[in-house]
């Protein structure tokens, strides 16, 4: 094992609180929703059992509707340790305090890689089936809100890229009180710099939308002021989608209806979000595909039956001088010529492990081996050089956000174990 392989696991290690990893030991002491199923693909080289574990603790608080929230609270952390906390949801289930929101569900798919690194696979995809299926329907049943076979998301905080440029337009027609927004106490920027986190203006609406929400039952009855549907979000269901299919035949349920969702999936995600170019998301309130060119655009290189012209399109934009920069630093999450890059601020410019991660794993899946793996070592390289950080500037390679991230970590470990 190489050093930063050494550390990677070390990272892990030290950020597991006995049932769950939290992603970084001081900025986020909660268990993550999709930071765990990355965190879980990594623990299943070094420790299935953990890893397993990670899956199956996180499921401890899904929904009776079938969410799987987007943060379990670890016990004990007490509530000013992370804004919004558990007071501020009110969500519990069977005593585990919750979030009311999600995030992009890779779960099913961390669940298969668990399996397939455990000599007890079988048994914990038992364990887990229907509660991913759950998931899966809650999305099917519950999000698509546009009737047009594709999830929506009802906050920014459920894409996983909270302050993605793609979400300033649908934020800025977000209509906050007259007497504004009720105080609230940041706590993001304790132990990283203010430059680098969202604007007060971004997460008044943020904190508003959560409220809104919350206040309303957390019915998904499509009269929220957000309401995207999300390229990465979709892909990542729809990879999911598939690997539901496998774990069905293994655990000899029923795979076709499965099947069937996933080309449904696959299906909407060209007439709804592809416009001709590039994949964008699609505003449900004004009924506009959304302009600002993002990662997120990238992300449906997760789908195995994506036409091979469309494949082409998007490992060539991965490729081209928007994700890339002059010192070969791949891939940005906002456009490197938009005007309004910020290399250091989250979501608005900085390159991310876990994203490039994933895209490398898309492009695997349509057979671009050499592509796939340079951009893994491009990004094992950043984390040499750079630390096991939260994210990083995309033109100069420095490391930014939180220390010793998990699944920064986890990409690590999964990139070299699978090539031991």
């Amino acid at each position: 094992m190489t050093a930063i392989g050494g550390a990677a696991e070390a990272v892990l290690a030290a950020n597991w609180r006995g049932g769950s990893t939290v992603p970084s030991p001081r900025q986020y002491p909660h268990q993550w929703g999709w930071d765990a199923a990355y965190i879980a693909i990594g623990w299943s080289w070094l420790d299935p059992v953990r890893a397993a574990t990670e899956l199956e603790s996180l499921l401890r608080g899904q929904w009776p509707d079938g969410r799987v929230p987007h943060i379990v609270f670890q016990p004990g952390v007490p509530e000013e340790a992370y804004f919004p906390g558990p007071e501020f949801w009110g969500g519990e289930v069977d005593g585990v305090a919750t979030s009311g929101l999600t995030q992009p569900p890779l779960h099913a798919r961390a669940a298969l890689e668990v399996a397939e690194r455990s000599e007890e696979g079988g048994e914990f995809l038992v364990r887990v089936f229907s509660r991913l299926a759950a998931q899966h329907e809650y999305l099917a049943g519950r999000r698509d809100i546009g009737g047009g076979g594709l999830a929506a998301i009802v906050h920014p905080w459920e894409s996983g890229l909270d302050d993605s440029p793609a979400w300033d337009a649908p934020l800025a027609a977000v209509e906050l009180p007259p007497q504004g927004v009720e105080p609230y106490k940041r706590r993001d920027r304790r132990h990283v710099d203010a430059s680098e986190r969202p604007s007060d203006a971004a997460y008044d609406r943020f904190v508003h939308l959560a409220r809104a929400y919350r206040d309303a039952g957390y019915a998904d009855d499509g009269s929220g002021q957000f309401l995207v549907e999300d390229p990465l979000f979709n892909a990542i269901w729809l990879w999911s989608t598939h690997a539901l299919v496998e774990i069905a035949e293994r655990v000899g349920e029923d795979a076709g209806r499965f099947r069937k969702a996933a080309a449904g999936i696959s299906a909407a995600l060209g007439t709804r979000l592809w416009d001709g170019e590039r994949f964008r998301p699609r505003d449900l309130r004004s009924g506009q595909l959304l302009e600002p060119r993002t990662i997120l655009s990238l992300a449906p290189l997760l789908d195995p039956d994506l036409p091979a012209d469309v494949t082409a399109r998007l490992a060539a934009e991965l490729e081209s001088p928007h994700f890339r920069g002059p010192s070969g630093i791949a891939v940005a999450s906002f456009d490197l010529l938009d005007p309004g890059f910020d290399r250091r601020r989250y979501w608005r410019g900085p390159v991310w492990a876990n994203l490039n991660w994933l895209l490398a794993r898309g492009m695997r899946g349509h057979g671009l081996e050499a592509p796939a793996r340079k951009l893994e070592d491009l990004t094992v390289r950043l984390v040499e050089e750079s630390g096991l950080r939260e994210y990083f500037d995309p033109l100069s390679g420095e490391g930014l956000g939180s220390t010793d991230f998990s699944w920064t970590a986890a990409a690590v470990v999964d990139i070299l174990h699978s090539r031991s």
